[in-house]
């Protein structure tokens, strides 16, 4: 919005002619959406605790975790509202609301947060105890497949846009999918943002990593929209995927200002809201700027995760017997001795050396 309300008057005043600097925007657009969560957040807590939305602690059949979460229970969730508030408010303030990528990662992000907040709120006023807690599995799986399939059918036929995968590391090799680059999407999307909400079961954990996505993505979007690091660096260039940058720096001074709240002790959870918005929109954003191989590096914590609990399902079916005390492994090693901050921390610690791994697969190829 400002982009088109002031930079037209460059012609008057010089000074307006920044706006036409994508790292400009994007610095603004980080601080922006970090102030307004920030600010907004005391009321919205405020609100969600007079309406009784807080957390339900329920006794897991794990022996003791239930004694180390109990004094989460009434904290109020659903704070994927704040967030998505920043990230919203500050992409329409600072991004090129023609860009169709920007547009289209607006969609999905709104799209599965509508789902995650509809799914929070029939955990909410479901009785205890009763069986029929938020929506389906099959419900998500088929929304999230739903933004997936408009993700991946339009870059299908966009002609600005390829089905070729580039390989880290490998600069000769690329894989083009064709017609199975569809599905491809679809899984990306799909498995990012389950990946996510997987991971949002401690304090700060699944937001701080999500913070560092973000950061990791808000370089590649703008290398991949840049003609000259591309070429010097060898990848796909995209123009379109430029505006991206914009996009993913709100959601890092988003996720910072609601880590502000969520941090341990947190005042706050982001709830499904929260957590599938964000998976999709990393997906989303991934397969934009073609860089779908490398989030399984950014985003090393999330797929770990979703690792534990898939393996932890196959040997408890097929042997009997679990691998982890509990799945998601964040809880494993709590139930090891770790405590909480401990297990968060350290998962950052591993969250940041992935992903300066990243942006290190963009010049060791």
């Amino acid at each position: 919005m400002l982009y088109y309300l002031l930079y037209p008057l460059r012609e008057y005043f010089f000074v307006f002619n920044v706006f036409r600097y994508i790292t400009f925007r994007a610095a603004f657009a980080s601080v922006t959406a970090f102030l307004i969560t920030v600010v907004f957040a005391p009321p919205i807590i405020r609100k969600l605790q007079a309406l009784k939305v807080g957390e339900t602690v329920r006794r897991e059949h794990v022996p003791g975790l239930y004694d180390l979460h109990k004094e989460k229970q009434g904290t109020p969730t659903m704070g994927g509202i704040l967030i998505l508030l920043g990230i919203f408010a500050s992409t329409i303030l600072w991004a090129d609301l023609k860009n169709s990528f920007v547009l289209l990662a607006l969609m999905v992000t709104g799209w599965l947060g509508g789902i995650g907040f509809l799914d929070d709120y029939r955990k909410l006023v479901s009785p205890p105890g009763s069986s029929k807690r938020g929506l389906s599995k099959r419900t998500k799986l088929f929304s999230q497949i739903l933004a997936g399939s408009i993700v991946a059918t339009f870059l299908y036929l966009n002609p600005g846009t390829t089905t070729v995968l580039e390989m880290p590391f490998l600069k000769e090799m690329a894989v083009d999918l064709g017609i199975f680059y569809i599905p491809f999407v679809i899984l990306v999307i799909t498995a990012a943002s389950n990946a996510v909400n997987l991971t949002d079961g401690l304090d700060g954990l699944a937001i701080g990593c999500v913070v560092l996505s973000a950061v990791a993505y808000t370089g590649m979007s703008y290398i991949t929209g840049h003609a000259g690091f591309a070429e010097y660096l060898g990848v796909y260039h995209l123009p379109e995927a430029a505006e991206l940058t914009v996009f993913c720096a709100a959601i890092a001074g988003a996720g910072l200002g609601f880590l502000w709240y969520n941090s341990f002790p947190a005042s706050i959870f982001m709830g499904d809201t929260g957590a599938l918005a964000l998976g999709g929109a990393i997906g989303t954003v991934a397969v934009f700027v073609k860089k779908e191989i490398i989030l399984l590096l950014v985003g090393g914590i999330f797929v770990v995760e979703a690792l534990s609990v898939l393996l932890q399902i196959i040997s408890f079916r097929s042997t009997g017997k679990r691998i982890f005390k509990i799945a998601p492994l964040h809880h494993h090693f709590e139930m090891c001795g770790w405590a909480e901050p401990k297990v968060t921390v350290r998962f950052w610690i591993i969250a940041i050396i992935l992903m300066l791994l990243s942006f290190a697969t963009l010049k060791l190829r």
